[in-house]
């Protein structure tokens, strides 16, 4: 069983559900490619086992999605010594070893009040894992619409929610150094790989940085964000080298892949910090304010 069936197995089971969900991770990278605003390239999107389902601790989540899930054939494996556990909903082997991971956001300091670490929730029958700066994927969320007809076969067409792409590319910079190495390389060329698909639409990016997204952080996150991107992406590093030979299909040479990342970069945030207050006195004096 390929993996854009396995991804429709998933949604299909998620159906009642997917107004409060957003795929994140490597499958809303692969399912950007549908949005209006992308110019998908010849090359294949990377490929990745596991799909990331996100939603706000907030959401009124009701039914029971375990059920749902078992029912299309998911099987919950859980890890770890938390309570509750971390846990994964996998098809078994047949599938090239495909799973989903439900998430949520992370917030405070990490610890529950009797001092254990706060790993996890359960809601809706699934276990969800809590994870920092998951809510920037959250925030300005862009909807595609899958059908059969664009390759993924579900049983009839959905709407399915992403983060849009500038909230995807913020995020990896922010959890970098968290990574292990193998995945700060992937991260950085999932952020080449989508300035690429939506390299033609930089100024609307750069709209949606500066009008919807930077505005919802505080202002020392969006501050650190701009200057990551610069620390990132301003000469070539051992993660850049590592990303460029990644790709099996084409050919990425550490060099173009820093200045492409660079240029595209620089165009969304650079300045976006003295623009963003430029704007926000404009609205001031348009309102009144002095």
């Amino acid at each position: 069983m390929d993996d854009f069936n396995s991804i429709a197995l998933l949604l299909d089971a998620l159906r009642p559900w997917l107004g409060h969900l957003v795929i994140v991770g490597g499958w809303a990278h692969r399912l950007h490619r549908l949005h209006p605003l992308a110019h998908p390239p010849a090359y294949a999107p990377l490929r990745t086992k596991d799909a990331d389902v996100a939603f706000a601790s907030t959401v009124p989540l009701v039914g029971d999605i375990n059920a749902a899930l078992k029912k299309a054939g998911f099987e919950r494996e859980l890890f770890g010594e938390h309570t509750p556990p971390v846990t994964q909903y996998t098809r078994g082997t047949d599938d090239g070893g495909f799973y989903a991971e439900f998430l949520v956001p992370l917030y405070g300091d990490g610890l529950k009040r009797d001092g254990s670490a706060d790993v996890t929730v359960v809601k809706a029958g699934i276990t969800a894992q809590k994870l920092r700066h998951l809510d920037l994927l959250l925030t300005k969320t862009w909807a595609v619409r899958v059908t059969p007809e664009n390759g993924i076969p579900v049983t009839r067409a959905v709407d399915v929610m992403l983060p849009n792409p500038v909230s995807f590319i913020a995020q990896k910079l922010l959890i970098h150094k968290h990574r292990a190495p193998d995945k700060r390389a992937q991260d950085a060329l999932y952020i080449h790989d989508t300035l690429d698909l939506f390299g033609r639409e930089l100024p609307a990016l750069r709209a949606l940085w500066l009008d919807h997204v930077r505005p919802s952080l505080p202002a020392k996150t969006a501050a650190t964000v701009e200057r990551l991107q610069r620390d990132q992406f301003g000469a070539v590093t051992d993660v850049i080298r590592n990303a460029a030979r990644m790709p099996q299909d084409r050919t990425l040479t550490p060099d173009r892949m820093q200045a492409a990342c660079a240029h595209g970069l620089d165009e969304i945030f650079v300045g976006a910090g003295t623009a963003n207050r430029g704007r926000q006195r404009r609205r001031g004096l348009e309102h009144g304010g002095m």
